[in-house]
Order: C-alpha cells, then sequence, then structure tokens
C-alpha cells in the first residue's frame, strides 16, 4: 500500500477537524475519483477516511473496490476483511470478498459471498450495483465477460432495480451488462433511462458512447463523448474510451487509419493527464498500447516502469510481450522468466505462456517452446493459429509428420482464421514425412492428397501450381508395383504442364519441375503406354529444361544418344 506524502496528509488533516457533513463530502469526492479512474487521489482519501472514521463500513469497501480496479486483490481483501470486522453486516463489504474470490476464481467463495452481500442488502440497492459489477470484471486474457457471468450480473442488477429504478450507477451497470451479450436495445434503455434521472452524470453519456462503438456507429460515439465532456471537461474515461474507439475506427476504414490512430495517442495521453499519473495509470495505458500494437513505445514505458521500486509485476508481462514483437529476443525471455518467478500463479494467463514458447523458439529452444505452446493451448483451446506457430517448428527441425499433424489442427479447428496456405504447407509437411516403412505411410498420403485437393478446388479460377505438383508427387507414392505403374500422378503433371506454360516463360525453378512432370510423362508412355514416340517427345522437353534430369539422361543413355533434341 501507498503512503500518502506528507504535505497531502496536512492537507487532509486540515479537513478532517470540520463537521461530519464534510465527511460525507469527502466519502462523495472520493467515489467521484474512482469514477474519473484517479484511483491514486481516491486511495489517498480513502486510506485517510479509514482512519479518521474507522467505523465506516462503506470506507473501507470504497478502498478495497480501488485496489479491485488496480489489480491488487490480495489488499483489496484485506480492506474488505477489515470493513467486515468493524460491520459484520456490511453487505458492501461481503460483496467486495466475492468479487476477490471471482478474480481468484472461486465461484463456490464468490456465490456465497454474494448470496450474503444480497441477503443483508434490505433495500439498498448498492450491494446489487457491486454485485452486479462484480460479474463484469475481467478475469480472462482477452477480458471479455462470459454469458454465464453476464446473465449472473443482469439477474442481480435486475432484482436491484425492482428495489429502485432510479439509482443511476444500477442503471449504468446493467447497460454494461446487457451490451457485454450483445444485447444493444436493452443495454441502450438503460442507459437512457440514467440519463434521463441523472443529465449531468457523463458516465452514462461514456457507455451509451462505447454501445454505438461496438455497433461502427462512430460518429455517434463521438459526440456522446464530447457530450460528457461538455459535463465534466476533466472527465478521464471519456479520452479514454474515445482513444479505444479511434483504434476501432482505424481498423475499420483504412483511409481513415493513420489520421485515427493518431487521434487516438492524443486522446490516450489527455486521459492520462487527466488520472493522477501513478503506476497503475501508466499500467493502463500499457494496456492501451497493446490495443494500438505501438510495440515499441511499450516496451520503453514498461521498461522505465520496472525501474521503480514499487512497481507491479505485470510490468515484466508488457516488456516480454513488447520485446517480442520487437525481436528483442534476448530481453523478452529474461523479462517473461522474471514475470513467471514474481506472478501469483492466479494472474498468469494463457497469453504468458503463448510468449514464453514464442521467445524459446525465438531463441532456438525448439522442443520446449512447442511444448509451453502446447500448454498454452491446454488452457485456451480458441487460440488455433498457436497450431500453426507448433507446425512452423516442427517443420524448420524437419519433424514433418509432426508438422503436417499440428497444420491439420489449423485446418480442422481454424474456422474463418484457416488460410489456403495452412492446407498447402499440411500438405507439404505430410509428404516430407512420408516413409514407406512407417505404419501410418498410407495415412500419411492420403492426408497430403486431401490437403492439395482442397487447394486445388479453391484455386480453381486462378489455378495454382504448385498444388499440382505436389498432388502429383504425393499420387507417384501410391504406386506399389514398380513394373506394373498405374499413373496416379498422369492428370496431376499435365495439368502442372498446363498451368505453368499458360503463365509464359519459365523461370529456372519452374524449368526444373516441368522436366520432372515431363519425365515422369516419358516414363508412362514408356513403360505403361508402349508409345516410344511420346515417350521421345516427353523425355526431349524434360532434357531441353534441365539437363541434369536424370530421368531423362537415362532414357537417352538406354536409346544410345539417338533422340537428341535439334
Amino acid at each position: 500500500m501507498k503512503v500518502i506524502s506528507k504535505v497531502a496528509a496536512a492537507s487532509l488533516g486540515l479537513v478532517f477537524l470540520g463537521s461530519s457533513s464534510v465527511f460525507a463530502q469527502s466519502l462523495a469526492d472520493a467515489k467521484k475519483a474512482i469514477d474519473a479512474e484517479q484511483y491514486q487521489k481516491a486511495e489517498s482519501m480513502l486510506k485517510t477516511l479509514t482512519t479518521t472514521q474507522p467505523t465506516k463500513d462503506e470506507n473501507f469497501f470504497y478502498l478495497g473496490w480501488v485496489y479491485i480496479k488496480q489489480d491488487y486483490s490480495d489488499s483489496a481483501k484485506v480492506v474488505f476483511n477489515k470493513g467486515i470486522a468493524v460491520n459484520p453486516k456490511s453487505a458492501l463489504n461481503y460483496a467486495g470478498l466475492g468479487a476477490v474470490a471471482r478474480l481468484d476464481k472461486d465461484n463456490a467463495g464468490a456465490t456465497t459471498n454474494f448470496n450474503q452481500a444480497i441477503t443483508l442488502a434490505g433495500k439498498d440497492t448498492k450491494p446489487y450495483t457491486y454485485v452486479g459489477l462484480s460479474y463484469l470484471l475481467p478475469t480472462t486474457a482477452d477480458k471479455k465477460v462470459a454469458p454465464a457471468d453476464a446473465d449472473a450480473a443482469i439477474a442481480v442488477l435486475t432484482k436491484g432495480k425492482a428495489i429502485n429504478a432510479k439509482d443511476v450507477d444500477l442503471l449504468i451497470a446493467l447497460g454494461d451488462a446487457y451490451r457485454s451479450v450483445l444485447k444493444s436495445n436493452e443495454a441502450y434503455s438503460n442507459y437512457s433511462d440514467a440519463s434521463s434521472l441523472d443529465p449531468k452524470n457523463p458516465a452514462a453519456k461514456v457507455a451509451t458512447g462505447v454501445l454505438y462503438k461496438f455497433a461502427n456507429n462512430f460518429d455517434g460515439s463521438e459526440q456522446q463523448f464530447k457530450d460528457a465532456l461538455a459535463i465534466n471537461a476533466n472527465y478521464g474515461p471519456a479520452y479514454r474510451e474515445w482513444a479505444e474507439t479511434d483504434l476501432r475506427w482505424s481498423l475499420t476504414d483504412p483511409k481513415m487509419a493513420s489520421a485515427k490512430i493518431k487521434e487516438a495517442v492524443d486522446h490516450y495521453k489527455q486521459y492520462m493527464s487527466l488520472t493522477d499519473q501513478s503506476i497503475e495509470s501508466q499500467m493502463r495505458y500499457a494496456d492501451f498500447l497493446i490495443l494500438a500494437g505501438d510495440y515499441k513505445t511499450l516496451q520503453q514505458v514498461a521498461t522505465d516502469l520496472s525501474k521503480s521500486a514499487s512497481t507491479n509485476a505485470r510490468v515484466y508481462r508488457y516488456i516480454a510481450y513488447s520485446a517480442y514483437e520487437n525481436k528483442d529476443y534476448p530481453a523478452g525471455l529474461t523479462a517473461i522468466n522474471t514475470w513467471f518467478q514474481k506472478a501469483d500463479p492466479k494472474r498468469v494467463i494463457p497469453r504468458d505462456y503463448l510468449y514464453l514458447g514464442r521467445l524459446q523458439i525465438a531463441s532456438n529452444q525448439d522442443s520446449l517452446g512447442i511444448l509451453t505452446l502446447k500448454k498454452a493451448l491446454t488452457l485456451d483451446s480458441s487460440q488455433t493459429d498457436v497450431y500453426a506457430e507448433i507446425a512452423k517448428s516442427y517443420f524448420r527441425q524437419k519433424k514433418y509428420a509432426q508438422a503436417g499433424d499440428a497444420y491439420r489442427e489449423v485446418t480442422i479447428k481454424g474456422g474463418h482464421s484457416v488460410k489456403l496456405t495452412d492446407y498447402f504447407y499440411e500438405g507439404i509437411s505430410y509428404y516430407y514425412g512420408y516413409d514407406e516403412k512407417l505404419p501410418t505411410a498410407d495415412t500419411l498420403v492420403a492426408r497430403a492428397d486431401s490437403a492439395f485437393s482442397y487447394v486445388i478446388q479453391k484455386t480453381a479460377t486462378a489455378p495454382f501450381a504448385d498444388a499440382y505438383l505436389y498432388r502429383a508427387r504425393v499420387n507417384e507414392l501410391k504406386e506399389k508395383d514398380r513394373n506394373n505403374i498405374v499413373g496416379y500422378a498422369k492428370p496431376f503433371y499435365e495439368k502442372y504442364i498446363e498451368v505453368v506454360n499458360a503463365k509464359g516463360a519459365p523461370d529456372e525453378k519452374a524449368k526444373k519441375s516441368l522436366a520432372e512432370a515431363y519425365a515422369y510423362l516419358g516414363n508412362i508412355y514408356l513403360y505403361k503406354e508402349k508409345d516410344d514416340a511420346k515417350a521421345s517427345e516427353n523425355f526431349s522437353k524434360a532434357r531441353e529444361l534441365d539437363p541434369t534430369n536424370k530421368s531423362a539422361a537415362a532414357y537417352f543413355q538406354r536409346k544410345g544418344g539417338a533422340g537428341k533434341s535439334k
């Protein structure tokens, strides 16, 4: 916990010599500071209040809530318990303990404490509000609210609304809950009611702006933020949400991208100037930089933060992520290992294992990196792109069959993110991984053939030559009796020749592959079709394209040099 400066303490001491109405106003001011995301200011005020008004359980709750918002859940738990010690029937502090339990992934503990909070709440709707907000606290790497949590929030907040439909904070929280499950009409209705009840409340305007943002109504969103700032020009959250809206705008409208990214940075700097410039506010800036993809600035900000003795260990996560993206792998690996050493295990998220694995692979620790990436997948199976990273690492190590299996996971589980190149590399991996001595040899051939078939099907209007080439090579592997050739590869080599020749003069690489195709056809005509004229024609083309082609050279050697090209 932080220490108030002597000057601040002296100033606060003078304030608290006044009447009880001043005390109440101070709590109100602290709550305003929380709403404005001026957490250090709110913390200082509330720590003083818990000393000067030690019997008021609300003071302890709001101090604990500040710690929750700053990601210090252990400190929050201590303070909430102090609030309950002061007042065993403190519904708010039981709501706080439920929030801590949720963040600790203790669902049973969360439910017990939330139920106790509601039981003790009576007609006071604040506990309903904070139980609802607790269900909306992010507990996953993507910071999305699970539908079940949103439904739980909606249920408890709806009960609170039945008690007091004019609680503006509760209405905004209920709108947030509906917004998290994409029920935009219900969200808008609650935000609108909140604004009608309290036209001077900037939070309701900002919440409406966020709702418009997710509907890509960026002009409407901006107007809501402007309206909030017209109410309170120093309301920082309006600038923060405006910055994040600019980022989304930049991603959906390429023509506006450059201007909107610049605006986003400017708005976020304005937000920072209106907060307390504390380590915590800079950590929020780091979160923004990740969203903005500005890893160069992030690495500098995070590295500077790491030099502070009182910094949050999470800063090492930021250093690791940004160093990886900036290809500063030694710094990244050191930082991610430091994060794992310092972090409470409950704070480690799947993405941390993802970056650890990436940094290990980038540091030539492929085998260890693959194991780490697989652990990341066991913790979050939705990260299907990780299979491609695993596949590439296997491929670099020439572990082709394993690479094929990993690419197969991509093509099966990747959904809309799957690319044709993933199918192509699945096929190549299985092709190179083929060994006729393996019990799975036929399976590898079948999977490779299927992958290349899919690529050919999807590129029918713009033929992909190499897909035909590799499908031909795979089908050659199906020939079990060299003395009785079936010619499985023939149609694919013919198509390869057609596609390449249609593009004009081939380059040196294509010449060798064309020679391979013509030589194969030469053998088909020689041994299967018994057409020596066609065989000679194709072997001649193969030799012209690649004088080192062994099949063509062998054919003409047997012919005693006859049929040389002119």
